[in-house]
């Protein structure tokens, strides 16, 4: 019988009442095996009434019950990783390496939000006028949401909620429905270690379920990953309701090779960074820049490379990469490459007649390497989203910075380089949210903040670190003056010797 994910509010699972549903599909096989109930607006309703319910208390709550709680959380998905990460690969088929990865980069995150107690202190000047001192302070915000995607259906989570609700807010998730069960795991573990009904709610669905939670007045904020027509469609509808919003959206990464770059670790790079989770991943380099004459040479090592990679069921420990996440789109990505060489390009490899035997109906895609790809090629301006590399040709540095800055995405982009001088210069002209100098997935720790510019982000702040601490929270200002108790009224004798 195929399995239900149903939702989890106010601290226990409750079965979705709308009658609808969406199919969970197992990659590796393409069989249906759970079924996700699709939430409908009163379902919303609930949810967000269950947050609201819970920030009576849990907005007041002390520092030090909140970092007891997520102590106690982070040594939960510590003992429970191979859990998450087995959801993961049944539903998203990545395999379970890539799927450890994914919960060590969320476990950053509630590691950071353990130590909420020092991003939190305010500030105080003193005597700024006579006997006049002005102090900040961050509040929490109220009922907050976060949209997370399935490419990375526990770390985006998991770089969201748990810095929420240690800056005292509660939190409505509603994960992908193309692979929910990890996100159910993660709220029950909270629950487990001790987090208070209503402060972490998953609510699924589709668009019904994601525009309730934008139109909902209760929600303060929205904090949403996915593609970028998605992204700017909820930052607008977000912003028009007086929401703060995060909204980061898709991207093209680059990077640029430079004739003086160690090309054996470049090709390493750029293979690791364009096929691993199966390219499906925001940070995924999708195009190589090369620079004057090392064009050839470079393309043959990463073939060389890339032919030699293990493709099967995310189960099984001897495969590097995975199926996609639907048919649909295996076949998407596929039709950019059957597309390519009308396009100008030269196909270097074709992956798109892969299959793996005894798993025939899977969504399966092999690797795709694109050569001499031009700039107006449809392969070049879309995110593809799959493992689709292609390699562009430019005569210097100048002429690879001008193409990279004229793409519309500005989220990561690497320089491969053994030359200070150009790596610094890099940094400093590029027009992207995070660099890598040497490295090909720039994704910063927990501490620092990850978010893109251009059409990668729609609002001010980025994701965790200081800005996720920032954007769960607004500033308070507060001026005091109190008169000296020597002035005291005639006849109230406080102890103190009168001014004259």
């Amino acid at each position: 019988m195929t399995k239900t994910v149903n939702h989890w509010i106010g601290g226990k699972t409750v079965e979705g009442t709308s009658g609808q549903y969406g199919p969970v599909t197992d990659p590796a096989t393409g069989q249906v095996t759970t079924r996700v109930a699709l939430a409908s607006v009163e379902e919303v309703d609930a949810a967000v009434a269950a947050a609201k319910a819970a920030y009576a208390t849990w907005g007041t709550s002390s520092l030090a019950q909140r970092t007891a709680v997520l102590f106690r959380y982070r040594a939960l998905l510590d003992a429970h990783r191979d859990d998450i990460a087995a959801l993961i690969t049944a539903e998203h088929g990545k395999v379970h390496s890539d799927a450890l990865g994914e919960v060590a980069r969320g476990l950053e995150i509630v590691e950071l939000a353990c130590g909420i107690t020092t991003q939190l202190k305010g500030e105080l000047s003193t005597q700024v006028s006579n006997r006049v001192d002005v102090s900040s302070i961050r509040q929490s915000l109220g009922v907050v949401a976060g949209i997370t995607p399935f490419n990375f259906p526990a770390m985006v989570p998991m770089w969201m909620f748990p810095l929420a609700i240690a800056c005292g807010n509660t939190f409505v998730l509603k994960p992908s429905e193309k692979d929910p069960s990890a996100a159910n795991l993660l709220a029950e573990l909270a629950a487990e270690a001790g987090l208070p009904d209503g402060v972490l709610n998953v609510l699924h669905g589709d668009k019904v379920a994601v525009d309730g939670l934008l139109n909902h007045p209760d929600v303060a904020a929205v904090s949403f990953v996915g593609s970028t027509p998605i992204a700017r469609y909820i930052h607008a509808t977000a912003s028009a309701n007086g929401k703060r919003v995060q909204a980061l959206g898709g991207a093209k990464n680059h990077m640029l090779v430079l004739p003086d770059a160690d090309l054996d670790a470049a090709a390493d790079a750029a293979v690791s960074a364009a096929y691993g989770s199966a390219g499906e991943r925001c940070m995924a380099i999708s195009a190589v820049v090369a620079v004057g004459a090392i064009g050839d040479e470079l393309v043959a090592k990463i073939r060389e490379r890339a032919e030699k990679i293990k493709i099967g069921p995310g189960n099984d420990p001897t495969s590097e990469m995975g199926p996609l996440i639907t048919a649909a789109h295996r076949d998407k990505v596929a039709s950019y490459v059957t597309g390519a060489a009308a396009q100008g390009a030269e196909v270097v490899l074709d992956g798109t007649g892969h299959t793996v035997e005894g798993f025939e109906d899977g969504h399966w895609i092999g690797l795709s390497l694109l050569d001499k790809v031009s700039t107006d090629s449809d392969a070049y301006k879309d995110e593809i989203f799959g493992p689709v590399l292609c390699v562009l040709r430019v005569e210097s540095y100048e002429d690879g910075v001008a193409l990279m800055n004229a793409s519309p995405f500005g989220n990561g982009t690497a320089i491969f380089t053994r030359d200070g001088g150009a790596a610094r210069r890099f940094q400093l002209e590029i027009q992207a949210g995070m660099v890598g100098v040497n490295v090909p997935i720039p994704v910063p720790v927990g501490y620092h903040s990850f978010g893109g510019w251009k059409d990668s982000l729609f609002g001010d702040h980025h994701i965790y670190g200081n800005d996720g601490v920032h954007f769960y929270t607004r500033g308070k200002v507060t001026t005091t003056r109190w008169p000296d108790p020597a002035d005291a009224p005639a006849g109230v004798d406080l102890g103190f010797p009168r001014n004259h």
